[in-house]
């Protein structure tokens, strides 16, 4: 297929309506959750070969794939379906190889041809061949209604059959984006999906799925859980080795982190950064979990004052301690962030950025500089909105106050309700917020989404002519040297004029019990269970 670097991509773009990626990490939790369960080890109960219970504690709004905007549900899709293409991870790095492909050719940089796999059904017994491809990847692009994944293929001029087990994707431009929209987890656009099943349940395909995956939906009861079964005519040879999955829907973590530490449950899907320490000490269980492709900051509106005033700003940026939030906000964990581009962007990330003066960072006198230089020399009272139900609760807004009082900025904090906090957001009705973007690989979905003039996910209201030329002229470069020196551009301009103040890199935590056996980590917030057994 040519040399085709599938190193370098990855994506999470939600569903527009929220923050994207999914719902936000640990949304939901009540005061119940702040404290561990007073639980100690405790023997793991007597296994039931070839089933496993997990504790899901991320909303699943739909299992159609095509239409989801949640991580949870991503999770579960992961199991059912597959991509054109798939994610594996060596322990160094995310790579995309062919998955319902059996081989990729780039005749030229515009150009894709896929060879599918041959006596590939779907669950309900019809044939996952060309025609069927080509169908799934319509869906997204122009079916109605609209997917919110329909953008990761805008480019996409025409699909050709070539012969029953050979499909040519033609593009208008190169995409260096596209393996990452292939893949048939986080790229959503490349999941494919049955078109029978999809005629015959119509908008209820979303709880009644059918894919090509390791296993096939049995049932979803609300509030309750998910039944999957082995698919027993899957591709790959030997998987999967479990012959049924329960996925328990848990609203509460504290309750699902108790189940797990008590053995009622074999593995959890995420968890809150206050249960980790807990859950390393039980012998029974492993934590899996890396820096992700993922980054925390606090937001400001550059639309109006005071932070229309880039001094200001920067006086912010430069007078956050970082280390602090980790440690005060984020109970010890996660790394410094410099700037968007995450560990994982294989070819993009700059392992020595603390050491190059690139990026923000935390400078008490470089802040004292930039807040001089400030239009309003006055103390200034921004208001900082805030939800229970975010990613770290108030944590980052309350120990982010005192820092910045400390140059002249006295925040007003407003804790709201989740959806009222997102109307703000989305409205432009706030001066300060704090949020975490999640499942990011490439720099395309961290940078041009959120910070491209006009973009929907744009909330700061940010506008930099060098920053929209970077990142445009990136999304269209397939050499990953040329996109390296581009995102710097766009990451130095961005970080300079500070419509965020970035913070942190953080780890997506797997809980997996020791009786579980196979569990193969990838550092995309998936939960794989393909290659899984039980002992």
């Amino acid at each position: 297929m040519g040399e085709i670097d599938h190193r370098n991509v990855l994506a999470k773009m939600l569903d527009r309506r929220f923050a994207r990626r999914g719902l936000l990490r640990g949304a939901g939790l009540g005061a119940a959750a702040l404290a561990v369960p007073a639980f100690g080890p405790q023997p793991v109960r007597a296994a039931e070969p070839g089933h496993i219970n997990l504790a899901f504690i991320e909303y699943i709004d739909t299992l159609d794939p095509h239409f989801t905007g949640f991580l949870g549900a991503i999770m579960v899709h992961n199991n059912i379906f597959n991509g054109l293409l798939k994610i594996t991870y060596d322990g160094q790095k995310v790579s995309f190889v062919p998955d319902l492909a059996e081989s990729w050719d780039m005749p030229d940089d515009k150009t894709h041809i896929f060879k599918i796999r041959p006596n590939v059904h779907f669950h309900d017994g019809t044939a996952c061949d060309a025609e069927a491809i080509k169908w799934s990847l319509e869906r997204v692009a122009s079916g109605k209604p609209t997917s919110p994944h329909a953008w990761k293929l805008s480019k996409l001029q025409k699909i050709e059959i070539i012969d029953p087990l050979t499909v040519k994707l033609s593009f208008a431009t190169p995409y260096a984006f596209l393996p990452v929209a292939l893949t048939g987890s986080t790229g959503r656009a490349g999941t494919i999906v049955s078109r029978a099943a999809v005629e015959k349940y119509g908008k209820d395909f979303g709880r009644n799925p059918v894919g090509t995956g390791p296993f096939r939906f049995v049932s979803w009861r609300e509030n309750d859980s998910i039944e999957l079964e082995r698919n027993p005519d899957y591709f790959e040879e030997g998987l999967p080795k479990l012959d049924r999955v329960t996925i328990k829907i848990m609203n509460e973590a504290s309750s699902a982190v108790a189940a797990l530490m008590a053995g009622q449950v074999d593995g959890m899907n995420e968890s809150p950064l206050q249960f980790v320490k807990a859950l390393r000490a039980n012998p029974n269980l492993t934590v899996y979990g890396e820096p992700e492709g993922n980054y925390s900051f606090v937001a400001m509106n550059v639309r109006r004052a005071p932070f229309d005033d880039v001094e200001l700003r920067r006086a912010v940026a430069f007078a956050i301690d970082r280390e602090a939030i980790i440690k005060q906000a984020f109970f010890g964990i996660g790394e410094i962030a410099y700037s968007p581009i995450s560990p994982p962007m294989t070819g993009f990330f700059n392992k020595d950025i603390a050491k190059t003066g690139r990026g923000q960072f935390f400078d008490p006198e470089r802040a004292k500089k930039h807040r001089a230089a400030a239009k309003n020399q006055d103390v200034i009272e921004p208001v900082f909105i805030m939800s229970e139900q975010g990613p770290y609760g108030t944590r980052v807004a309350q120990t982010v106050l005192p820092m910045l009082e400390k140059i002249g900025i006295k925040p007003k904090l407003e804790l709201m309700e989740r959806a009222a906090w997102v109307a703000r957001r989305n409205a432009g009705d706030f001066d300060m917020f704090d949020l975490n973007w999640v499942g990011d690989l490439d720099p395309d979905e961290t940078l041009y989404p959120e910070f491209h003039s006009g973009e929907d996910w744009n909330y700061p209201g940010w506008s930099n002519a060098t920053f929209d030329k970077s990142v445009e002229e990136a999304q269209v470069v397939l050499d990953v040297e040329t996109r390296r020196k581009l995102y710097e551009t766009a990451e130095d301009a961005l970080m300079d004029e500070a419509p965020i103040a970035i913070i942190s890199h953080m780890p997506a935590f797997k809980i997996i019990s020791k009786r579980v056996q196979g569990f193969q980590y990838i550092p995309a917030d998936l939960f794989n269970l393909h290659t899984v057994s039980v002992a």
